[in-house]
């Protein structure tokens, strides 16, 4: 199966099925972390014909999505002359996706990469679109670029090592561009009526159209962040080792839907067909908000807000969105006192 992406700047694919022979005539430095490394690497390189292959471990997890991890790969690079010739290989999850692809962008003002996703999340999502970068103690991606892959590599042979709780995470994105812009794969969804494979190449396919109308987010594509403006405040406020992304996604929907019944956009049947699929998932919906006002705050961090107005992406019914700005403060307040021990 195969989808493309056709931006400005890129055109390639994303191809979903067994990993093909892949042949680089040029040195190759596959980025990975040290799990995927040890359940995986020898499927790749069997699969790998380069002129010169390195490996560069970073560790995994939000918390080391930073500049520490990035130089660290840098200097890897330098120490072995890398040149603009040579190729990166994203080998992981998002986390690593991000740290590869912001350092292909930056590396020698930019080389080649491709992305080879080990978990349902980046499959789904994170390796599609070109979006790369790392977090900081003001918020989630606040630093990064956009900078396109050659290819993607789909291949859920990675699924079968893959942690219940990290598919679950990958199921969070799925469902969100189910909500967004697809009621009949919703409603699949709930049925249970699709292979992975096609829950994969549909995700990738809605995910696709967007990033093909809008590469640098300047309109429709900042839908995809629905879930997320509630979502990277939790992850901050908990130092992102407490909740995998799409477990911070799948709270941030539920309180996005709770903002969107409050404004009349969505039906609270609607929002409780939502909450219940995410829980059919064993995905958290719910977070205990100690200080609302700092919660609020956190909000103005986001890279969607604009002259202190907050951004807001949520659903019009199932299969539809509104991006809502200018709502009153004590409205989002109203909805945040929800999740609230005495709200």
């Amino acid at each position: 199966m195969k989808v493309n992406i056709s931006t400005p700047n890129k055109n390639y694919d994303i191809l979903i099925g067994k990993l093909p022979e892949i042949n680089i005539n040029s040195k190759v430095a596959i980025i990975t972390n040290p799990k995927i490394s040890g359940l995986h690497i020898n499927y790749l390189i069997n699969h790998l014909n380069a002129k010169e292959i390195h490996i560069i471990t970073l560790p995994d997890g939000e918390e080391y999505k930073n500049f520490d991890s990035i130089n660290y790969a840098l200097d890897r690079l330098f120490d072995a002359k890398f040149d603009r010739n040579s190729i990166l290989i994203a080998f992981g999850g998002g986390v690593i996706g991000d740290m590869s692809g912001f350092t292909a962008s930056i590396f020698l003002r930019g080389v080649k990469f491709i992305q080879i996703p080990t978990t349902l999340l980046a499959m789904v999502d994170s390796s599609v679109g070109g979006k790369t970068g790392i977090n900081n103690k003001y918020g989630k991606n606040l630093i990064g670029s956009f900078y396109q892959p050659e290819a993607v590599y789909i291949d859920t042979h990675f699924l079968s090592t893959l942690e219940k709780r990290e598919f679950a995470a990958g199921m969070a994105e799925v469902i969100k561009m189910a909500v967004m812009f697809d009621k009949k794969f919703f409603e699949n969804l709930q049925n249970e009526t699709l292979k992975i494979e096609e829950i994969i190449k549909r995700s990738v396919e809605l995910k696709a159209d967007i990033v093909n109308k809008d590469e640098k987010e300047k309109g429709i594509r900042s839908v995809l962040n629905y879930g997320h403006t509630f979502a990277h405040v939790i992850e901050n406020i908990t130092n992102y080792n407490t909740y995998l992304h799409g477990e911070a996604v799948a709270i941030g929907m539920v309180m996005a839907n709770e903002l969107a019944v409050e404004l009349g956009l969505l039906q609270k049947q609607e929002a409780k067909k939502i909450k219940n699929l995410l829980e059919k998932h064993s995905l958290p919906t719910y977070f205990e908000i100690k200080n609302i006002e700092e919660f609020y705050n956190h909000f103005f961090l986001d890279k969607k807000t604009m002259n202190n107005n907050i951004k807001f992406i949520l659903p019009k019914g199932i299969g539809n969105f509104e991006i809502v700005k200018n709502i009153d403060k004590n409205t989002v307040l109203k909805t945040l006192k929800k999740f609230q021990k005495n709200g």
